[in-house]
């Protein structure tokens, strides 16, 4: 049995926080900032941006941003910009975090997933550079991990 075996729990909890919409080419999320927030995308899509690259673009209703800014207690790591009109549910990641449990599992399971990928991916990784494949086709994968490890992919939402 899953751990959160109710989605529409979670989606109760969201139900109860502040939607903000942002207009394309807006920048959710500033890299280098701290904004204490959490951000779950409801509709849209938005890029992710680290060092004027482009990492990854999450379109998946639930997708959780600034997580790692609040559980490292660090500026966020890369800018999150719209690219369609996106409206995200906000909230107080503190606030957020410590009075929803299902909201905590929600967002360890995100983690998780994205680390299991990044695992799969990097075996991929230590393959190609095993069989000697050529130097492209290991630059797509290692894009693949970059994706993995900043999009907010959502679990089950």
């Amino acid at each position: 049995m899953p751990l959160i075996p109710d989605k529409a729990a979670f989606q109760n909890v969201l139900a109860g926080l502040p939607l903000v919409t942002y207009q394309p080419g807006e920048t959710v999320i500033v890299a280098g900032s701290k904004t204490e927030r959490l951000l779950i995308l409801k509709t849209g899509a938005v890029a992710v941006v680290k060092d004027d690259t482009e990492i990854a673009q999450v379109a998946e209703p639930g997708a959780v941003f600034g997580e790692l800014s609040v559980l490292l207690d660090q500026p966020h790591t890369a800018d999150v910009r719209a690219l369609e009109a996106s409206q995200f549910h906000i909230a107080n990641a503190t606030a957020f975090l410590t009075q929803n449990p299902i909201a905590v599992l929600y967002v360890a399971t995100v983690l998780a997933r994205r680390l299991d990928g990044a695992n799969h991916a990097l075996i991929q990784i230590k393959h190609q550079l095993q069989s000697g494949e050529p130097h492209s086709v290991v630059v797509k994968t290692v894009s693949k991990i970059e994706g993995f490890l900043h999009a907010g992919g959502a679990a089950f939402i």
